[in-house]
């Protein structure tokens, strides 16, 4: 796909693989629209991206809010006419065992991580099909095909998030509209910033993605009939081994990240 003068809603772009992704698009000649909760971040961001000759448009919006997703959209529509790409990306995570987790703390993750995903992807699919054309993808994780102590209620977000984009992945078979997940494993973000975290990201480090890596496989997937690309591409091994023979591999996984829980106050 030539991304030139075509418009790109990206989600959670004020840091990032969200902000790392609208650079690369805004490269391509892509319209950019930046869609997050903080706006000094988001202007910043259309500072850095104005090099780029493109248009940017910022909107604040907190996307687990539907009535906030329907004005965004609104306004995206009114502002371009049409939307070409939409990368729901916007999600967080909070550590710990289920037992020491809040239910508000879990149905929080839930209502931004999978429900964002849905309030923009409902509000903005209609406009998808009466084009007949564009492309969504859903930013994912590895963890949506390994249930791992410590993000039991990240995970769930995930497998719901992929489940869904399969789902209607099928749904649009004959249409010019596609969706494609990316999930990728660890990325070095803010995301990990969240206190509950405490010393896990460091001794996870050399396993860990820069944004920049996964923001390149967001553009990939904007172009791809794949309903999922994997981030590293060898990870994919694993996710097979596991679904096939899940009986060794979920002690592994278990065991391994058990260890991780237990070095959070080391």
């Amino acid at each position: 796909m030539n991304f030139k003068n075509k418009t790109v809603v990206i989600t959670g772009a004020s840091s990032g693989i969200g902000e790392a992704a609208a650079e690369k698009f805004a490269k391509k000649g892509a319209n950019i629209v930046l869609v997050a909760r903080r706006k000094d971040k988001l202007d910043q961001i259309e500072k850095r991206l104005s090099k780029y000759s493109v248009k940017i448009m910022v909107q604040v919006c907190d996307v687990s809010d539907k009535q906030q997703v329907k004005q965004m959209s609104q306004n995206v529509i009114h502002t371009f006419s049409r939307i070409d790409i939409l990368v729901n990306n916007a999600g967080f995570v909070i550590y710990g065992k289920v037992e020491e987790l809040s239910i508000e703390d879990i149905e929080s993750q839930m209502q931004t991580n999978y429900f964002g995903m849905i309030n923009c992807t409902k509000y903005f699919l209609p406009h998808f099909l009466n084009q007949n054309s564009g492309h969504m993808v859903n930013v994912a994780s590895v963890g949506g095909s390994f249930g791992v102590p410590g993000i039991a209620s990240y995970c769930a977000t995930k497998f719901a998030m992929l489940g869904f984009s399969e789902g209607l992945h099928h749904e649009l078979h004959g249409t010019n509209v596609g969706v494609t997940v990316v999930s990728p494993i660890m990325v070095r973000t803010d995301l990990f910033d969240h206190p509950s975290f405490k010393n896990f990201t460091k001794h996870a480090t050399g396993i860990s993605l820069s944004s920049e890596t996964v923001a390149n496989a967001i553009v990939k997937a904007a172009n791809s009939s794949r309903l999922e690309i994997v981030v590293p591409s060898v990870v994919r091994i694993g996710i097979w081994f596991k679904q096939t023979f899940p009986f060794f591999i979920n002690p592994i996984i278990g065991s391994a990240f058990r260890k991780q829980l237990d070095k959070r106050d080391s």
